[in-house]
Formats: structure tokens, C-alpha cells, sequence
């Protein structure tokens, strides 16, 4: 080690701390600027208003989609039972969810700090910088402060495998239970903590057969026992909404196109995660961060290349790349690696003497791989200084947002977002409400936000419905008859999700003749059409 390593150490970990810091203003910003937003900014937000608008009244939101209002939900209710108590307060709105989000995104980053501080090398630096990196990412800042229940999943998945990395080994009952219970909170928040569930299985299988099958007994009991009440007490309908509705089209040139954004913004951390998962494979004994690891990439990989999924379906791998990332730098600055035959012909100094530079530049190599930002206002010096502009297009315009994204949004699946609004959207938003306002019918809109806002009835869920229609799970006959028969002041679509001929009874109902841009899209608003006449008219 030289004279002058260890300061310039240093120099580069403050370097990096500034720049994951910067990183995180940035999502604070973004936080506080759709947090104050009172429509859609991700698609199928209102819808998780409006089951948080259900739960709220004891209702659960897995209904009859083939009678009016025509909604169900295909999504576990946990998160929006957190919510519930909002809405006796303030009535149904996005900002206590997106508050609830971002405060589950930050709750992330401090156990990941705690769990790198804990099982590393008490390294206090390195596991501030592995709780800023996992708030860096790309596709955390997309869903983060968004009113939708992946990130509480995430959260939950997060407190469980490292509280069970601690209590399993050490025979901790209540430890873990207290683990094996967030992990059913993950799973009745969102079914993809399936993925979690199974590697924290395969994990403790393999640290004690014994203690491992009474465990999952228990919690495969307990699970068993919330989806059979979900089912009675919704007559059936969480069958067929939450599992039926949700088995999609698989998109191979989507899955391949987000493993590849996964990999090129997170390299820096993916690769030493791997090789701390190398090591403990063949020079130690695989801990559950790895099995995790491993899994949630994998699975969760190939689970984001479904229709209607994206690259939230990579965090919770993002999370646990960032734990193991953070390990490994600790142990390489520390020197601190469990003899074995392997490690032991490994110049293991040279390497602690390299890692004092190789650690910080790889954090800096990271949050300038995960790069996002406005390009205007409070922003535009400090763009114009590191030599950005703003790179991406907004969906159904060629207008560009003053934003900037590293992921340049040319992945399949990827979402579209992280922009900030400006009052334009919110003169927009008003502007569809008092479409709405003018007539006295309900609107039928593919964002349940603006009905909710006009106090309208919020009718059916576009996206489950299409999910149905392709399971064979909805006919829609009520539904054609009510557009037929022009009981819909007003139709708003977005994306068009709804069923072929769903569309086909609009188009022949309804004419198009206004359209309003907000939040990045086209939102078309359809008239009833003078002198049709419905085939149902007496």
C-alpha cells in the first residue's frame, strides 16, 4: 500500500457519497413533484385508488366483471388495506400512496445500510453507499414514489431475508417468525414474492433440513389459510381476478431487452455481487442473500418479460445485488475471507491494496451509469456543466421532456417515466374532469383518477378486463349493451387496453372528437354519437 492510497481512498468514497447523494435529492424531487399530482402518472394508479377506496369500506375489491360496475382488482390487498386509513381522513387521492412508496423505498435503503454494516465488515461507509446505490437505480426511481404496491412488496421481501439471515442459523424462534411473516406480507402484496418465498425455502433447506421443513410447513399453513378466506370471502372471485388474470403473454424480445438495461445500469454492482456469490459457492457456504440473488434475476427476469410487466419486476434482484455488492467490498477492503484452498492461492493483499481505489471508482462508475435528471430549472447549470441533455420522447409525441435517463428508453418494457410535470399537466387533468362534470352519466375511462376526482362512478379496469377476455373469463355482454346504448357521458382512453370488441361497441357509439395531452400521452375523449341507434333499442 503506498503513502498515498488511503487519502485518495478516501477522496474517491467522498466523491462517490456526493454523487449517490445527488442521485437521491434527484429522487426526492421527483417524489415531491408527482406526490403533489392528482391523476395518473403510471397507467392503472386510479385502479389502486379505487381498491384502496373499496378496502376502506370493508369491501374487498375482487368483484363480478360481468355486471356494472364491471371492476375487479388482480392484485393481493395488503398494500391498500396500509392505505385504507388514508382515505377515512382525506377520501380517495394518489398522494398517501406515493408518500407510502417512497417511504418503503427508503425503508429499503436502510436495512440494506444495516444488513451490509451487520454481515460485512462493519464497514459504516461502504453501507451508506450500498443503501444510496439501491435508491440510484433506474427502475427504483420509476416505481418508488408511484401509488402502487411493488415497492411495499420489495420492502417486505427486504426485512425478511435479512432478518432471516440472522435468526435461522441461530435458531431464533421468534425471529423468525417475525421474518416468515413479512414474507407472507410480501406475498399478499404482490404474487411476485413468490419468487422470494421460494429461495428463502431452498435457503433454509440447506442450513437445516429439519428446522427448514417445520418453517415452511407453518408458513405454507398460514398462507394457505389467507387464500382460502380470500376466496370464500369473495366468492370465488380472488381465484379467478388475482391468479387466472394474471397469467400473460410471455414477450421474449421484452425479457432479453430489460436483462440487457438490467445489466448495463447495474454492471458495476451486478459483477462483484456474482463473484461474492462465486466465492461462497466454491470457497464457503451459499448465504440466503446469494440464493436470493440468484432467483429474484433469474425468475424475476423472466417474469419482466411478461405482457403488462416491466423492469419494477428486477428490483427486488437490484436490492439483493446491492447487499451482496456492499459484502464483498467490505470483505475486500478488509481482507477479511474465510481460509479455504481457493482463497488462500489468491493474492489476497495486492487485492485489499487495489480494492482502497477499485471500491469508491466502481460506485462512481455506478451512479454515473444510473444517471437521471431535469434538464431546466434548479437542474440546467448543473446539466449544462457535466455536458447532458435531455435524450428522451414522450409517448404518442415527438416533444421531448427536459429530462435526461441513461436507460435512453429504447427497452421494450421499460417504463416511460421519471419526467417531472409541469402545471400544463395538471391544467389537463382538470380540463377531462370537467368533461366528465358535464354530463350527469358515469364516465368510462381507462384512468379511474379522473372520475374519482368528479365524483363520478369509477367503472371497470381496462387492463383486467383484457386479461379476462384472453383467459376466456369475460364476455362483456352487460357492458357492449351500456355503450351501445350511450349510458357512458363520456369514454376516455389511454392505451386502448380493453378488449377487441369492447373497442369495436365504442367506436360504433362514440366519436372521437377531442383530444387532451398529459403526463406524456394522447388522451382521447369520445362523444356519444349523435343519431346512433343502439341494436338493444326497444
Amino acid at each position: 500500500m503506498t503513502r498515498l492510497s488511503l487519502p485518495l481512498h478516501h477522496a474517491l468514497m467522498l466523491c462517490a457519497t456526493i454523487a449517490l447523494l445527488f442521485a437521491a435529492i434527484v429522487y426526492a424531487v421527483y417524489a415531491a413533484n408527482l406526490i403533489a399530482f392528482p391523476y395518473d402518472y403510471d397507467q392503472g394508479e386510479g385502479f389502486e385508488v379505487q381498491d384502496t377506496a373499496l378496502l376502506s369500506q370493508f369491501k374487498l375489491p375482487y368483484l363480478d366483471t360481468e355486471t356494472y360496475p364491471f371492476y375487479s382488482s388482480n392484485y393481493p390487498p395488503l398494500f391498500h388495506m396500509l392505505a385504507a386509513p388514508f382515505v377515512w381522513v382525506f377520501g380517495p387521492a394518489y398522494w398517501y400512496g406515493r408518500l407510502l412508496g417512497f417511504a418503503a423505498s427508503l425503508l429499503i435503503a436502510a436495512v440494506i445500510a444495516h444488513a451490509v454494516y451487520r454481515d460485512g465488515q462493519q464497514n459504516r461507509w461502504i453501507a451508506l453507499l450500498a443503501g444510496l446505490a439501491f435508491l440510484s437505480s433506474n427502475f427504483v426511481y420509476h416505481i418508488g414514489p408511484l401509488f402502487r404496491q411493488h415497492i411495499a412488496m420489495v420492502a417486505f421481501e427486504t426485512l425478511a431475508v435479512v432478518m432471516l439471515a440472522r435468526a435461522f442459523p441461530r435458531g431464533d424462534k421468534r425471529g423468525i417468525t417475525l421474518a416468515l411473516f413479512f414474507l407472507l406480507c410480501a406475498g399478499y402484496t404482490k404474487q411476485l414474492a413468490a419468487i422470494t418465498a421460494l429461495a428463502a425455502i431452498i435457503w433454509m433447506f440447506l442450513r437445516g433440513p429439519r428446522r427448514g421443513l417445520i418453517c415452511t410447513a407453518g408458513f405454507g399453513l398460514a398462507g394457505g389459510l389467507v387464500f382460502l378466506w380470500l376466496t370464500l370471502a369473495s366468492g370465488g372471485h380472488w381465484w379467478t381476478q388475482a391468479i387466472v388474470a394474471n397469467v400473460n403473454d410471455f414477450l421474449y424480445d421484452q425479457a432479453v431487452g430489460l436483462f440487457r438495461l438490467w445489466f448495463g445500469l447495474h454492471g458495476f454492482l451486478l459483477v462483484p455481487a456474482t463473484l461474492l456469490v462465486m466465492v461462497e459457492l466454491y470457497a464457503d457456504r451459499l448465504s440466503i442473500y446469494s440464493i436470493w440473488f440468484v432467483a429474484t434475476a433469474g425468475l424475476g427476469g423472466a417474469a419482466a418479460g411478461t405482457w403488462g410487466a416491466g423492469d419494477s419486476y428486477l428490483v427486488t434482484s437490484i436490492a439483493a445485488a446491492c447487499i451482496l455488492s456492499g459484502v464483498f467490498f467490505s470483505k475486500m477492503l478488509a481482507n477479511a475471507w474465510t481460509p479455504s484452498r481457493i482463497l488462500q492461492v489468491l493474492p489476497l493483499a495486492r487485492i485489499a491494496s487495489m480494492s482502497l481505489l477499485l471500491v469508491p471508482a466502481l460506485y462512481l462508475g455506478y451512479a454515473r451509469a444510473t444517471l437521471k435528471m431535469p434538464t431546466i430549472g434548479e437542474f440546467a447549470a448543473l446539466a449544462e456543466l457535466l455536458g447532458i441533455e435531455r435524450n428522451v420522447a414522450f409517448h404518442t409525441r415527438p416533444d421531448e421532456p427536459d429530462f435526461y435517463d441513461s436507460a435512453t428508453w429504447t427497452a421494450g418494457g421499460y417504463a416511460r417515466i421519471g419526467y417531472l410535470l409541469t402545471e400544463a399537466d395538471h391544467a389537463a387533468g382538470a380540463q377531462i374532469v370537467a368533461r366528465i362534470q358535464q354530463s350527469d352519466k358515469p364516465a368510462l375511462s381507462e384512468d379511474a383518477g379522473f372520475s374519482i376526482a368528479a365524483g363520478r362512478d369509477v367503472v371497470t379496469n381496462p387492463t383486467q378486463l383484457r386479461n379476462l377476455h384472453l383467459a376466456g373469463q369475460f364476455a362483456g355482454d352487460e357492458l357492449t349493451r351500456m355503450i351501445e346504448d350511450q349510458a357512458f357521458g363520456l369514454i376516455i382512453l389511454r392505451a386502448q387496453f380493453f378488449p377487441p370488441h369492447i373497442l369495436e361497441a365504442m367506436g360504433q357509439a362514440y366519436v372521437h372528437n377531442e383530444t387532451l395531452f398529459m403526463n406524456g400521452f394522447d388522451y382521447l375523449l369520445l362523444f356519444p354519437r349523435p343519431g346512433y341507434e343502439s341494436r338493444f333499442a326497444s
